[in-house]
């Protein structure tokens, strides 16, 4: 099978932990297993602290205010993973083919997220109770 040399495929882009303040759990992640620390933008409404696994990053969230996005999750759920990012090659196809599935979109159509990257959110009843981002390379 031949693949196209321009389509990276899917893959793990980040992983979002909310968190109730970087300072307690960053340590963790850059001092004792030695992850590297990379600069991230703020985005919807929590400031994110950026380690890297690999080609992958883990997203620490601290919320900046309680009725935000991750403000309302660490309040109902407590800290923890909050959502799985997947880059894809190609983001308006990936959503086309998510509709035409029937999967439950929270947004449908893209935005621009973190970094200035086009995302679109992907509701967890559609996925297995997971909340998944789907973003672009």
């Amino acid at each position: 099978m031949m693949t196209d040399p321009l389509r990276r495929g899917t893959r793990i882009a980040h992983i979002g932990i909310a968190v109730d303040t970087l300072n307690a759990l960053l340590p963790f992640y850059r001092d004792i297993l030695g992850m590297p620390e990379v600069l991230l933008d703020d985005a919807d409404g929590a400031t994110i602290a950026g380690v890297a696994a690999g080609e992958s990053l883990v997203e620490l969230l601290e919320a900046k205010s309680q009725d935000s996005p991750i403000g309302r999750f660490v309040a109902k759920r407590g800290p923890g993973i909050h959502h799985v990012c997947f880059a894809v090659d190609d983001l308006d196809d990936t959503l086309a083919r998510c509709r035409i599935a029937g999967l439950r979109l929270i947004d449908d159509v893209p935005r621009i997220g973190a970094e200035g990257k086009r995302i679109a959110f992907l509701h967890p009843s559609a996925t297995g109770g997971v909340l998944v981002e789907l973003s672009e390379y």
